[in-house]
C-alpha cells in the first residue's frame, strides 16, 4: 500500500510538469508554424469578395403597373422584371401619328402646288415667246411704215396705227417677262415650302420613333443573370426618370479585392497562386490567382485624397488593392456573397 501511495504522489508531482512541457511543445509548434508562415507568405485579412452590382434605373416616368420579381430572387438574362403603365404614352403616340399623317398630306399639297406652278411657268414662258414674235413683227412693220410715211406712200393715220401697235407689243412683252419672273419666283417659294414640309414630316416621324422608344422603356428586363437585391418600389407607385428600382448582383463572375500594405507589394506579382480562407466558412479551402495590381493606393480613390500641400496629409502605411480571381468559382456561387470578408495568403517566391 505504501508503494501505491508513493507512486500516486510521484505521478501527481510529475503530471503538472508533463502538462507544462506538452503545452510548451504545442506552443512552440504552433508558434513556429506561424513564424514560418509569416516569413514565407504575405497575408492580409483586409479583403472581401466582389461581384458586379448593376443598378436598374427607370428611363421613363409613370406608375408601376406590375412587378415580376421580389427581393433576393434569381433572374435570368432578358427576364421581364417590371412593367410601367404606358397608357398615356400610347395615347400620345396616336396623336403624334395623326399629326404625322397630316404632315404627309401637307407634302402632297406642296407637291401639287409645285406642279401647278411649274405648269404656270411653262405657260408664261410660252406666252412671252408668242408676244416676242408679235413684237418683232410689229417692229418690222413700224420700220417699214416709217419709210413709207416719209416717202408719202401711206397716210399719217396708218403710220400712227403701226407705231401704236409696236408700242402695245412692247408693253405686252414687258408684262409677259414680268409674268415669267413672278412664276419663277413662286416656283422657288413652293420648292422651299415643299422642303420645309418634308423636314417637318421627318421631325414628326423622329418624334414618333422617340415615343416608341419611350414605350419600350416601360418594360424593364434583366441585363444579365444574377440575383435581385432589395426592391425599392411597389406596384402602383409613381416613379421619375432615374429612380433606382433594383440592384442586380451579377453572380456569374466572382473575385476578391485584397488591400495589401505597400511594404508587402515587393513580394507579389501577377500569376501568383493565393490561398483563401472565407470567414463565413472556416473549413472551406479556396484557391485563387493574382490577376492585377492597382496603379494607385486605395486612398487615392477617396473623395479627399491625402495631399501634404493641403494640410490633410499624415504619413501612414498605405494599402494597394490587388485583384484575385477565384479558381473554379462556379463551385462556390451558391455560398459566396459579395462583401464577405476573407483572409488571403500569397507564398513569397524563393
Amino acid at each position: 500500500m505504501d508503494n501505491v501511495s508513493n507512486n500516486q504522489q510521484t505521478m501527481k508531482k510529475i503530471m503538472p510538469k508533463v502538462l507544462i512541457i506538452a503545452i510548451v511543445l504545442i506552443g512552440l509548434v504552433v508558434g513556429g508554424k506561424k513564424i514560418y508562415h509569416a516569413f514565407t507568405h504575405e497575408e492580409t485579412d483586409n479583403a472581401q469578395i466582389e461581384m458586379r452590382l448593376v443598378p436598374i434605373l427607370s428611363r421613363v416616368s409613370g406608375y408601376i403597373g406590375k412587378i415580376y420579381t421580389d427581393d433576393y430572387s434569381s433572374v435570368k438574362n432578358d427576364q421581364l422584371l417590371l412593367v410601367i403603365d404606358s397608357t398615356e404614352l400610347e395615347l400620345q403616340l396616336e396623336e403624334m401619328q395623326s399629326d404625322y399623317n397630316q404632315a404627309l398630306s401637307d407634302i402632297e399639297n406642296a407637291k401639287a402646288s409645285l406642279s401647278n406652278a411649274e405648269a404656270s411657268l411653262t405657260f408664261s414662258k410660252g406666252n412671252a415667246e408668242v408676244i416676242g414674235l408679235r413684237k418683232r413683227k410689229a417692229l418690222v412693220d413700224f420700220n417699214r411704215d416709217s419709210s413709207l410715211y416719209e416717202s408719202g406712200a401711206i397716210t399719217e393715220k396708218q403710220f400712227d396705227d403701226s407705231r401704236s401697235n409696236f408700242e402695245i407689243n412692247m408693253k405686252q412683252m414687258q408684262t409677259g417677262l414680268m409674268d415669267v419672273h413672278v412664276a419663277d419666283t413662286r416656283l422657288n417659294i413652293l420648292r422651299a415650302q415643299l422642303t420645309k414640309a418634308k423636314a417637318i414630316a421627318e421631325l414628326k416621324r423622329s418624334r414618333i420613333d422617340q415615343q416608341k422608344l419611350k414605350i419600350s422603356y416601360c418594360r424593364i428586363y434583366s441585363p444579365s443573370f444574377g440575383k435581385v437585391g432589395r426592391r425599392n418600389v411597389e406596384q402602383g407607385q409613381f416613379i421619375q426618370i432615374g429612380t433606382p428600382l433594383f440592384t442586380l448582383v451579377n453572380d456569374q463572375k466572382i473575385w476578391i479585392i485584397a488591400n495589401f500594405k505597400e511594404n508587402q507589394i515587393k513580394n507579389i506579382s501577377e500569376g501568383q497562386l493565393v490561398d483563401i480562407k472565407v470567414d463565413g466558412y472556416p473549413k472551406l479551402q479556396v484557391q485563387g490567382e493574382v490577376v492585377s495590381l492597382s496603379d494607385a493606393t486605395g486612398a487615392r480613390f477617396s473623395l479627399l485624397p491625402p495631399d501634404d500641400a493641403t494640410g490633410n496629409f499624415i504619413k501612414v502605411t498605405q494599402r494597394i488593392p490587388i485583384k484575385i480571381e477565384i479558381k473554379d468559382d462556379e463551385k462556390y456561387r451558391n455560398i459566396l456573397r459579395a462583401g464577405m470578408s476573407v483572409t488571403v495568403s500569397i507564398p513569397i517566391p524563393k
